[in-house]
């Protein structure tokens, strides 16, 4: 088998790991290097200079002996295989990175034998990289769960990020549709490796030279959809985990089926993409507005309404603490305004300084008005006309989602069964967070 062949089946093998984000790494090149890092670009983003960065995303293998239900390289499923040399796949990058097809690797692979041999493998191929190609550009690197302490270790001094992915929620959909993984496997690495980023923090204060170990920090994925977890159960779990190991960041990808079994969803059944967007944005809200799992989601209600975005969602179950005064509200409260992000926040504290803001000045800082306008003051009044009632407040909310969702002067044809539409707006929120 020639090494595009390989690379087809390889390549499309990976194409379901969905952790890929900014390297979050600034690395210059140096004489007799080549490559080098910028922290805003990765796969499908883009540097400040607007180019696109990317990444060459494969497997170093498909051969298997997990038999993962929901994974399609699992050793029972009669697919086709292939398997990289180390120094293949050191030439098929460093190739690549001279014709300017990509910035970067991420590196994965099925498990040959057991995990160290497969993490082996890896390294050489990190080592060949690093040592005799010099290359000094973006590597993220995706752990075999079960590997051995000193073998992650070496791993992490040759890459720039590593992602254990957990893949499902509970230890008991882990061992209906994963038995050879364990939460232990999984989830011992993420404690070392936590425990080696903070070692090695301070080896390089101490040490001006000291090699950086992991330095983009580590990640994980969950599968969503595959099992009947809960999205309270995904986000207590997601939020657990910044909390505990201090990741960078936890990837939600919605089950695509690929095989058939009792276990899991029909082959027919389509991916849970609104319930991803869905967690997504409650990550956001975790991550950068202050909220906690138990605010958003409750046993009561363990799954996110897919009409609304998670924040209007809270926001129209707590009316009791709406409307806020907009040139008041400390900017704890004001993030959790709907149509009131990060940046409009920090912007609303810097211009109330100078003068009081009314419904104008709130649009000219960025504020999504059609949402905010229900949940604000300005100047002890609200916009003329509004009613406040919630089932009045989400009816508006509703409309205007589905309104600007559908294209101007295209006619649509309507379904009843359709999901929920992604709006414009949607989007906007998908790239930057602001909800």
């Amino acid at each position: 088998m020639d090494i595009f062949d390989k690379l087809t089946i390889l390549a499309d093998s990976a194409k379901y790991d969905v952790a890929c984000t900014s390297s979050g790494v600034e690395r210059k090149g140096s004489s007799g290097s080549i490559g080098s890092a910028a922290a805003a670009g990765i796969c499908h983003s883009f540097a400040a200079d607007g180019r696109c960065i990317s990444l060459l995303k494969v497997l170093l293998t498909n051969f298997c002996v997990y038999d993962c239900k929901y994974c399609i390289n699992r050793s029972s499923n009669d697919i086709p295989r292939a398997s990289f040399t180390p120094r293949e796949l050191a030439e098929l990058t460093i190739n690549f990175y001279r014709r300017n097809y990509i910035e970067g690797l991420f590196l994965s692979s099925a498990v040959i034998k057991d995990s160290n041999y497969t993490s082996e493998l890896l390294i050489r191929t990190l080592e060949l990289l690093r040592e005799e190609y010099r290359f000094a550009g973006y590597i993220h690197v995706k752990v075999i769960p079960g590997t051995d302490n000193e073998v992650l270790t070496r791993l992490g001094y040759l890459a720039d990020r590593v992602s254990i992915n957990i893949e499902l929620p509970s230890q008991e959909s882990l061992r209906l549709l994963a038995p050879d993984k364990s939460k232990e496997s999984i989830l011992r690495p993420m404690g070392l490796i936590k425990g080696k980023i903070a070692e090695n923090s301070t080896d390089l204060i101490k040490y001006r030279h000291a090699q950086k170990f992991v330095p983009a920090g580590q990640s994980t994925q969950l599968i969503v959809g595959a099992t009947p977890d809960t999205d309270y159960k995904i986000l207590t779990l997601a939020e657990g985990l910044y909390n505990k190991y201090q990741l960078k960041r936890v990837f939600f990808s919605a089950y695509i089926p690929v095989a058939e079994h009792s276990l899991l969803p029909a082959a027919s059944a389509k991916p849970p993409l609104m319930r991803e967007h869905r967690l997504y944005q409650a990550d956001w809200l975790l991550r950068f507005y202050g909220f906690q799992a138990q605010e958003l989601l409750d046993e009561s209600h363990p799954n996110f309404n897919l009409q609304v975005d998670p924040k209007c969602n809270w926001a129209l179950n707590h009316m009791d603490q709406f409307p806020v005064e907009i040139n008041q509200a400390p900017y704890e409260i004001l993030l959790r305004v709907p149509g009131i992000g990060v940046t409009s926040a920090r912007r609303i504290l810097r211009a109330r300084k100078i003068s009081p803001l009314d419904f104008t000045g709130l649009k000219k800082l960025g504020v999504v008005l059609k949402r905010a306008q229900y949940f604000v003051l300005c100047k002890g009044k609200t916009l003329e006309g509004l009613k406040l009632a919630p089932h009045n407040v989400m009816q508006a909310l509703m409309s205007e989602r589905v309104i600007a969702s559908l294209p101007s002067q295209v006619p649509q044809q309507l379904s009843l069964f359709e999901d929920p539409p992604i709006s414009r707006e949607d989007v906007v929120q998908c790239l930057t967070g602001q909800l």
